[in-house]
């Protein structure tokens, strides 16, 4: 069969809605999909484009759905419920797996089936958004200046906006009392709160971070293969002081009508930042790395906001997928674009801060 064309799954959700417009700025004709058809429509019937049903609840039908696409670019999460069944959808019908997951258990199970890609000839891509892509290259970038490094230190710094639904539901879904860092190439869950560390991105305003399950534990192991990586998050006091109390409440959190409950709230509230939030909204990712004599190199990336950003990065992807047959396999952003591709655009800003 002659593959063609991209399918964005997830299309009426608050990313994959701005992934659909931004496609179709950026010249493509994407075809949308998604499980409810009433959303589904509305979104083709705005931008003009053709759409399919489906849900993702049978393998071999969601493979005959997405067989004649070239590229799916899956937007449904909460992903560690949806990416599984996508992966196996796209290895049986042979069309490459591109998703926006941030969520580190999705990145080692997508790793797990590098050799069945390979198999199959397709590349599976997770994480094509600001999860991922800025810090993966940014750290890739960091090792090639410093290549006996054994220990990578990433943050994330906001400035303004709000997160999704999506976003804010993943949270909710994974609130259990832990954070995940690597150790000498392996996993280690400590507990949430207690790990931190004073940030600095340049503007000599120092910010305390706290270490979150990020997926750049699975992702920038992969590009980089430095054995020992935390992520910080920048975040206020009182949001700290919660991740600590969730280590010893967080079998209650984690009780089925709790989070029934707690979703139900996020729903209630805005989808996401609006045009005004995002346009004002700045993030910044900043990284170190240090090698067994204690020398450090530390670089940050300034940044749009993160899903203005999701939006730009998801679809220049695919479109370079569309274009060139990329590899085969399981693979990082930063392992097929480079350490530089965050730099090609609008608003992105590398500096080497010593």
């Amino acid at each position: 069969m002659d593959k063609k064309g991209l399918l964005v799954y997830g299309c009426y959700g608050y990313t994959g809605e701005l992934i659909s417009e931004h496609a179709v700025k950026s010249g493509l004709r994407p075809t949308l999909a998604g499980r409810d058809e009433v959303r589904v429509k509305q979104m083709a019937d705005k931008l003009g484009l053709p759409y399919l049903v489906f849900g993702l609840d049978d393998v071999a039908a969601v493979a005959n759905n997405i067989a004649p696409f070239k590229v799916v670019l899956h937007c449904a999460g909460p992903f560690k419920y949806t990416s599984n069944i996508m992966v196996n959808a796209c290895l049986k019908s042979g069309t490459h797996y591109l998703d926006i997951t941030g969520e580190y258990q999705v990145f080692e199970d997508v790793f797990k089936r590098d050799a069945d890609a390979a198999k199959a000839k397709i590349l599976l891509m997770a994480g094509v958004g600001f999860d991922v892509v800025p810090s993966d290259c940014l750290a890739l970038y960091l090792k090639e200046q410093m290549p006996n490094a054994e220990f990578l230190e990433l943050a994330l710094v906001q400035k303004g906006g709000r997160i999704s639904h999506g976003t804010a539901i993943t949270v909710a879904e994974n609130v259990n009392g832990g954070c995940m860092v690597r150790q000498q190439g392996k996993l280690v869950k400590e507990k949430s709160g207690y790990n931190t560390r004073t940030i600095d991105i340049g503007d000599k305003q120092p910010r305390t971070g706290v270490a979150i399950s990020w997926g750049d534990i699975s992702t920038a192991y992969r590009s980089t293969r430095i054995p020992n990586i935390t992520v910080y998050n920048v975040v206020p006091k009182k949001v700290i002081d919660s991740m600590k109390l969730s280590n010893y409440i967080g079998f209650i959190l984690d009780w089925k009508p709790v989070k029934n409950y707690i979703i139900k709230q996020i729903k209630q509230r805005p989808a996401g930042p609006n045009a005004e939030q995002r346009q004002k909204a700045q993030t910044f990712v900043w990284g170190e790395v240090r090698n067994p004599l204690g020398a450090t190199k530390q670089a940050v990336l300034q940044l749009p906001e993160g899903y203005t950003l999701t939006a730009l990065t998801g679809v220049e992807i695919a479109k370079r997928i569309l274009t060139q047959e990329p590899p085969h396999g399981a693979r990082t952003p930063s392992q097929v674009f480079g350490a530089e591709f965050i730099t090609m655009f609008e608003g992105v800003k590398r500096t080497d801060l010593n």
